[in-house]
């Protein structure tokens, strides 16, 4: 029998953010973030679902750190509510907000848990937003205050850092589809959005910096291996620009101080001209200690003569999807993290999002043998082990989610976690994938 085994110093954790998880939504002098209001705007949301109460680990939070200590997790991935720590965006702070994060941090230092702390997983401050938001530059300073704010309190505490979750979905899915907060649809404003969020990611390292904390700091982008759906040049052509948009996009600004070539002249032949200071490169691309990896799927390209590209993930019948409908596709992990070992000068790389969502059953034992996602963790696990087998820097891995929670635009129809949460009564239920995760971290492999 085969065994999959991980480095002696392999980080194993789970993940979850602020808005999708806490609810007290308004309490404790909490600020309006643009998720309050985007889901309490009607026919937003699927189910007409809000994060108002969500899992209400806000008074919850010691039960579920027990549950982490239960399946024996090293460290814990949560993100910050800005508006719960500056209602007004900036300016005075909130003490309730902050005491919140300072008791949750040691409770879970008092359990034996890192805390790897996200900085903005999408809770803007509606204020913020009311003046622009992202779109406005002044925001990537208000960013950088806030995050200074944060380092002080509670540095010393936080080995690993992360300033921002998925830039690509605040920019794209937040201002050109408009599924996400504020809900704009303006592909100009989508690529004004893109760059200020990296600005002030390299402002908030350069506040990190000067603060001379001992833990580590990167950025979480969402990336998705694209192939061409044939060998026919245009479809290679177009897998390679949808790459460019979704993954180089953020690598070449990171890692190379530039934007791909290839994907302004896209937007410009578009009408969308790409303009930016240049000494904001040096900011941009700032050296970092990690970059975190967030991955689901993978995707099949064709050419499209509108759009240039266009998925054809749907087409294909001998591959299983998720919920979401996402194919999985294990080995697209594989070729990613080699990918970034090689692209992103064999910097340190943390899994900080992977998992699935599926239908899960509670039997008549009240168990959860939800056996897909168990199979889908442990398909990934051995491919993010043939990467380390090849060199790979791959520090950790955080399975997402730690709970079902409140799922953005899906609401609560789409199931994530490693544990269950009745939305009424909110009893926690560990699924069978929670205690095989609970097996390999115990293993440090399988």
């Amino acid at each position: 029998m085969l065994t999959t085994k991980f480095p002696k110093d392999f980080i194993w954790g789970s993940a979850t953010s602020s808005y999708q998880i806490e609810g007290a939504y308004n309490e404790d002098g909490k600020g309006e973030s643009i998720w309050d209001r985007f889901c309490h705007t009607p026919g937003k949301i699927q189910d007409g679902g809000t994060g108002d109460v969500a899992c209400d680990h806000y008074h919850r939070y010691k039960e579920d750190v027990g549950l982490m200590k239960e399946i024996g997790m090293h460290s814990y991935r949560y993100s910050i509510s800005w508006p719960r720590i500056f209602p007004e965006g900036k300016g005075k702070h909130n003490e309730k907000g902050l005491d919140f994060y300072k008791r949750l941090t040691h409770e879970l230092l008092e359990n034996g848990i890192k805390p790897a702390v996200t900085l903005y997983h999408w809770e803007l401050p509606q204020i913020l937003q009311d003046r622009g938001g992202w779109a406005n530059r002044d925001t990537t300073d208000y960013f950088a205050d806030y995050a200074g704010f944060i380092f002080e309190k509670l540095g010393d505490l936080i080995p690993f850092w992360i300033t921002h979750n998925e830039p690509w979905v605040t920019a794209f899915l937040g201002h050109m589809t408009g599924d996400h907060a504020p809900g704009i649809k303006d592909l100009k404003t989508t690529l004004e959005v893109s760059h200020n969020v990296l600005l002030s990611h390299g402002k908030a390292l350069n506040v990190y910096r000067q603060i001379n904390l001992p833990g580590k700091i990167g950025i979480a982008p969402n990336f998705s291996t694209k192939y061409p759906a044939s060998n026919k040049q245009e479809d290679i052509l177009a897998s390679e620009l949808s790459d460019g948009v979704l993954n180089k996009w953020f690598i070449y600004p990171l890692f190379k101080g530039e934007y791909p070539k290839d994907v302004i002249k896209f937007y410009s032949d578009k009408g969308i001209p790409f303009d930016f200071p240049h000494e904001d490169m040096k900011i941009i691309s700032k050296p970092m200690d990690f970059l975190a990896i967030n991955y689901y799927t993978s995707e099949f390209i064709k050419h499209h003569p509108v759009n240039g590209f266009e998925g054809v993930n749907d087409q294909y019948d001998q591959f299983e999807k998720t919920d979401m409908d996402w194919i999985i596709y294990p080995k697209g992990l594989y070729d990613l993290l080699l990918r970034l070992d090689n692209d992103c000068n064999k910097i340190d790389l943390i899994i900080s999002e992977n998992g699935a969502a599926f239908v899960d059953k509670i039997d008549e034992n009240g168990k959860i043998n939800d056996v897909k996602r168990m199979n889908y963790i442990k398909d990934h696990l051995i491919e993010a082990s043939n990467a380390i087998e090849k060199g790979v820097n791959l520090k950790g891995y955080y399975l997402w989610s730690l709970m079902d929670n409140f799922e953005w635009s899906y609401g609560y129809t789409k199931k994530f976690g490693l544990i269950h949460v009745d939305n009424i009564s909110q009893k926690r239920t560990i699924k069978n994938s929670g205690y095989l995760y609970k097996d390999i971290i115990k293993n440090n492999g399988f």
